[in-house]
């Protein structure tokens, strides 16, 4: 079944979350280091997946069209819109819960390595094991996000279910088309580009500064695009 790592995938965060709102009320002062902890770890995350890279004009290019075309469809705007109308759908006491903690966790759950090549993974081979590894990792980091941002984690459950499920239904279909050598390309810059976009989730969770990563999120697609160009015209 193409589709089970996925599902268990989104199933983990909705249990994830579930535990974490029925954890007693945490301080502020806990809910802060928290927090920092895991705006360091997904940095680090970043950083590591960044420099997966065997092309960094591919990255810079695929960051700069991505960016663009980010801004012109005004993705995180929509993302924070779809928010706060969950937030209004629940009755949400505090402005602007709902929306932080949806936002903040679809990107970390959909922009990582991990959902990416698992995705792919699951599509070609029919191999779960690395979305099963990162259920695990996404329900143990929900019950923390879901106790320190509320309900709004839960929903980012749906982002996953559609995001990687459509990556595994399309590997399905790429690997008719191109040679095993030129996945491993694509996936390499697609992973640096993730890279450097979960760097800027880190960085907005420290809020060290605000960066619009949403609206980067087309630079993952531009990446995958551009890899095949090169490769033609080299």
């Amino acid at each position: 079944m193409v589709l089970l790592g996925t599902l268990v995938n989104a199933f983990s965060i909705l249990v994830g979350g579930i535990l974490g709102l029925a954890l007693p009320k945490l301080s502020q002062g806990v809910r802060t280091t928290v927090m920092q902890g895991l705006g360091l770890a997904v940095a680090v995350q970043g950083i590591m997946m960044a420099l997966k890279t065997n092309n960094l004009l591919i990255v810079i290019g695929s960051l700069v069209v991505g960016g663009l075309a980010g801004e012109l469809f005004k993705v995180e705007a929509g993302l924070e819109k779809l928010g706060q109308t969950l937030e209004r759908s629940v009755g949400a006491k505090a402005k602007g819960k709902v929306a932080a903690g949806f936002v903040t966790t679809t990107l970390i759950y959909c922009v990582g390595a991990m959902a990416i090549l698992g995705s792919i993974d699951s599509g070609i081979r029919h191999n779960h094991d690395m979305l099963y590894t990162k259920s695990m990792l996404d329900g143990f980091s929900a019950i923390i996000f879901a106790s320190t941002l509320g309900v709004g984690v839960l929903f980012s459950s749906l982002p996953v279910l559609l995001y990687q499920g459509a990556i595994a239904l399309s590997a399905t279909l790429i690997t008719s088309f191109i040679s095993t050598q030129m996945l491993d390309a694509i996936t390499a810059e697609i992973t640096s580009v993730g890279g450097i976009l979960i760097i800027g989730i880190g960085l907005n969770i420290l809020e060290i500064k605000k960066i619009n990563v949403a609206n980067l999120l087309p630079s993952v697609v531009v990446a995958a695009l551009l890899v095949p160009i090169v490769a033609y015209f080299s």
